[in-house]
């Protein structure tokens, strides 16, 4: 027998996003379930990095609030796995103020960090605009349809990233950055510039997060034989390079 619901009740339901909480620590498990759920989310938890994984291949979720130091398999290495085949938004969760941690969990792909003890406010906070960010959404008059420069074309609609031909996997903020850098020809952007356009102005995250997803582009694009896809400004900051490929940048 089927249910036919209200319509505003079936929107709901199917605007419903999913978040995974993986974390050893069932006292924070309960803390982030109880913000997230006031804030619409549906929440499933796992214990463990183990855990963790199988949740994500069973339940599909919209987001991974994240754990670093767990026992089993760290945060670190679910990343790891989970950056192998998917581009599912990962927000760490770090329980010490350890920038070697922030920074490998952030070249691992993660979109944002989140260092313990943390406001489960801000930890939803910063997962909306993780969501903000990957969500479809209507382009700007300026960004509408393929922004291409020699071997780089980005798709802000469809979120795909193409070097001379072959597609690029890239995370919602390494997509992001990139996507700064070429709406600005020419120009050097601040590593403040690319904050407020991953987060929104006065977003607190260091210099050092940029840094880690330009490398990332970097590495990504220079697999690919992309290898002048950025260019850095000591002491200034990036601008898109010339994009021509190996053995072709401009000097």
């Amino acid at each position: 027998m089927s249910i036919d619901l209200p319509r505003e009740t079936a929107t709901m339901i199917a605007m419903t996003r999913r978040v995974l909480l993986v974390d050893d620590d069932p006292h924070i498990r309960a803390l982030l379930a109880f913000a997230f759920d006031k804030a619409g989310f549906a929440v499933e938890e796992a214990g463990d990095g183990e855990e963790a994984l199988g949740a994500v291949a069973r339940q599909a979720p919209d987001l991974v609030v994240l754990d670093i130091n767990m026992p089993r398999m760290d945060g670190l290495e679910v990343c790891r796995r989970l950056r192998a085949s998917s581009d599912l938004p990962v927000l760490f969760l770090s329980s010490r103020d350890d920038e070697f941690d922030r920074v490998l969990g952030i070249e691992l792909g993660a979109d944002d960090y989140v260092t313990k003890p943390f406001s489960p406010r801000e930890v939803v906070a910063r997962a909306n605009a993780i969501l903000r960010r990957a969500a479809p959404r209507e382009a700007e008059p300026e960004v509408r349809g393929v922004i291409a420069k020699g071997q780089l074309r980005l798709d802000p609609e469809a979120w795909t990233a193409h070097w001379g031909g072959a597609e690029v996997a890239l995370t919602v903020s390494e997509f992001n950055i990139l996507k700064a850098l070429a709406l600005a020809p020419g120009r050097i952007l601040s590593r403040d510039q690319l904050i407020d356009q991953l987060h929104g102005p006065g977003f607190a995250i260091t210099d050092r997060t940029i840094d880690s997803h330009i490398r990332n582009l970097r590495r990504k694009f220079g697999e690919a034989g992309g290898s002048d896809v950025i260019e850095t400004k000591a002491g200034v900051g990036y601008r898109l390079g010339p994009c021509a490929g190996m053995g072709e940048a401009a000097t």
